[in-house]
């Protein structure tokens, strides 16, 4: 029993940690900023590899994270927030989260983009409630990184570490959210009128 209460504390301050320290706009209206924060990342990703343009080009659509929070004793914790586009256009927003048990320890926040192939990909995507199969896996941005990004099961996944330590940085089990445009943009008109009524 008192093994139990220990994971369950262990996962609660893990995702505490996250959220304190990663969260990153509103989840209920669209945030001016988080397209900014997207078009910065994607621009400071092709600097780190001008190849990866035609990779942008070329992919029918992306999730951009700018900042994804890592947390780990033991079980670890991820979550991020991102901007979905489509043929070059952003459609929408997305949330990520991530539980991860096996040998790991500490902290890491890094950005993640996921291309798309094809829009029977991305359509699945936005079904909401997308999944990373366990044995997903993202190629670290470097210099010439292109030449060895490839498509598995449609998607091709790429970060950028912010610094920090950690043993594992697996993508597998990731877990996504989607909410389009419209639905945002219906959401706050909704508050926007039951603000005015009051």
């Amino acid at each position: 029993m008192m093994k139990i209460c220990n994971w369950n504390l262990a996962l609660l301050l893990i995702f505490l940690f996250i959220e304190l320290n990663f969260s990153q706009g509103s989840v209920g209206g669209w945030d001016p900023e988080a397209l900014e924060n997207a078009n910065n990342t994607i621009k400071s990703y092709v600097e780190k590899d001008p190849e990866l343009e035609t990779f942008f080009d070329k992919a029918y659509g992306y999730a951009v994270f700018p900042t994804i929070g890592k947390g780990a004793i033991g079980i670890g914790g991820a979550h991020g927030r991102g901007t979905v586009f489509e043929q070059g256009n952003p459609v929408g927003k997305t949330s990520m989260t991530q539980i991860t048990i096996g040998l790991q320890f500490g902290g890491q926040a890094y950005s993640e983009i996921i291309f798309f192939e094809n829009k029977e990909v991305l359509d699945l995507f936005k079904t909401s409630r997308y999944e990373l199969n366990a044995q997903a896996s993202a190629v670290a941005v470097t210099l010439g990184v292109s030449a060895d990004l490839s498509y598995t099961d449609g998607v091709a996944i790429v970060t950028m570490s912010k610094g920090g330590l950690m043993y594992e940085a697996s993508v597998g089990g990731q877990k996504f959210e989607y909410e389009a445009v419209n639905d945002i943009q219906k959401d706050q008109d909704v508050k926007d009128t039951e603000g005015g009524d009051e």
